[in-house]
């Protein structure tokens, strides 16, 4: 069998669209909220050399003397043994001055320089940083140490600790953790260590499941929490689906008994876990306040009071068009001066364009601002991308991770962007229009006869909302959350 193998060349042509770094740099910037633009310029004052911040103290004092574009005339260093050859010496005079009266008029890289009289900013912000949270797992180790216990034991209740979900529910079965071949304890010692686990604090940690943990907590109190109990262990089923009459007959005892109970119940910790751990819980900043402005309608302005102002050192910029100083040094130089003013750009245009988008979407949205949620409109983000004069995806991410503070409170800028429907009078209304209005509903109707999603549906047409289906009005329920109206019934 001959086996012959061919080389050859084809041209083809295509179209392929290749991102500039500049650019890329420009959309991840755009796409940053307030406090992670403030993290990325800091990271970059610390990385680019050229780059600093503008101090006010700098830009209310003179101003600086420029140095020359010529570069100084060098003569070259001779080390003689003649004393009376002092001309080089009081050359390297001159220049300690020289370099000296450049850093008194503010022009040197001032990250480096300490001043007394400025607070220092690292360590204002070491000083006001919490402590790291003690977990979970490591708070209850501390208690499991003082446990009386055997050793097997011992090692099974620290199986079971490792196994806690941030809640402080154990979702691992026993059987699970058990391994016949590896582990020094048994499937005794683990129900034997998780009874003793579930004794520890916070109260309800250790529990399987939600009925286990209320159960737990009950069989603590110093009160009496018998009906509680008897509730939880012998009818829990008929609890979740709402059959309160058929409970308090086999229960003999009133309704109002049994109301009170799921009362005092409503009150319990369902995650106790969560009383202890790191809290990860990150601010929120408004980058867009709304206010009203003098023609009656309302302007977006921009949160940038805490932006340092950015500047390229103009020392390195006159020492990287020196031709004295050697390439290398040059190129660097050169290098991070184009990097930072590509930094400072991008800046600008996230400045501009989150300004021209969020703008246009309060003019848009203008009745959601004077009359409420009620009046949220329907919005495409090609409709804002047509009237800003850019691409859609610059749209989304502008709005992406960015909040708006107005007189509705702090809202993600990305809920004004949603579809809806035509009312009744032909005017437009949001899916969150919609739901406002059925919040607003359930909210207000008699809970000894709540309605149903027909009956909610019709309720809804009623306001002007238009003919909604039942599985539409199902669908945006199920979304809010809220139950269906044979659990929303109180007896």
């Amino acid at each position: 069998m001959n086996m012959r193998m061919n080389l050859s060349g084809q041209m083809r042509m295509e179209q392929r669209m290749k991102l500039a770094p500049r650019m890329i740099q420009s959309m991840e910037v755009l796409q940053l909220p307030l406090l992670a633009l403030q993290e990325k310029i800091e990271a970059e004052l610390n990385s680019n050399p050229v780059l600093e911040r503008v101090e006010e103290t700098a830009e209310q004092a003179a101003p600086a003397q420029e140095l020359s574009e010529e570069p100084l005339p060098e003569k070259e260093m001779v080390v003689s043994e003649d004393p009376d050859r002092l001309e080089d010496f009081q050359r390297l005079d001159s220049l300690d001055e020289e370099f000296e009266e450049y850093i008194s008029n503010g022009d040197f890289f001032r990250r480096g320089a300490y001043d007394p009289s400025e607070p220092d900013r690292k360590l204002e912000a070491i000083q006001n940083t919490p402590a790291a949270g003690q977990s979970l797992q490591e708070y209850l180790k501390d208690q499991w140490r003082l446990v009386d216990a055997p050793e097997e034991v011992r090692a099974a209740g620290e199986q079971i600790l490792e196994n806690l979900d941030e809640k402080g529910y154990l979702t691992v079965p026993l059987e699970q953790l058990y391994q016949k071949d590896k582990s020094p304890f048994t499937l005794e010692h683990l129900h034997q260590a998780l009874g003793l686990v579930q004794q520890l604090e916070p109260t309800g940690v250790g529990a399987r499941d939600v009925r286990e943990c209320l159960l737990i907590q009950l069989r603590q109190s110093p009160e009496d929490r018998s009906i509680e109990i008897r509730l939880l262990e012998n009818h829990w089923q008929e609890l979740l689906e709402n059959r309160l009459p058929q409970i308090a007959k086999k229960m003999n005892c009133s309704l109002e008994e049994v109301n009170k109970a799921i009362e005092r119940m409503s009150k319990m910790d369902l995650s106790p876990g969560l009383q202890i751990g790191r809290n990860d819980n990150h601010p929120i900043t408004a980058d867009i306040v709304v206010e009203p402005d003098e023609s009656g309608g309302f302007r977006a302005v921009l949160v940038e009071t805490d932006l340092p102002n950015l500047r390229v050192n103009r020392f390195y910029q006159q020492m990287a068009r020196n031709r004295r100083i050697d390439e290398q040094t040059r190129q660097f130089l050169q290098k991070n001066i184009r990097s930072a003013q590509w930094f400072m750009d991008a800046i600008a245009q996230r400045r501009q364009t989150l300004q021209k988008v969020a703008q246009a979407v309060v003019d848009y949205q203008r009745d959601f601002f004077e009359k409420g949620p009620l009046y949220l409109k329907p919005l495409p983000m090609s409709v804002i991308a047509e009237k800003v004069g850019v691409h859609v995806a610059t749209v989304s991410r502008a709005v992406a991770g960015k909040y708006v503070q107005c007189p509705q409170g702090i809202l993600p800028l990305r809920s004004f962007f949603s579809g809806g429907l035509e009312d009744e009078s032909g005017q437009e209304r949001s899916w969150d229009a919609l739901k406002a209005k059925l919040q607003e509903l359930v909210d207000s109707e008699d809970k000894s006869n709540p309605l149903s999603d027909d009956q909610l549906r019709q309720k809804l047409a009623e306001a002007g909302m238009g003919n909604i289906a039942r599985r539409t009005v199902a669908k945006y329920r199920k979304i809010l959350n809220i139950p269906t109206a044979r659990f929303r019934k109180k007896y």
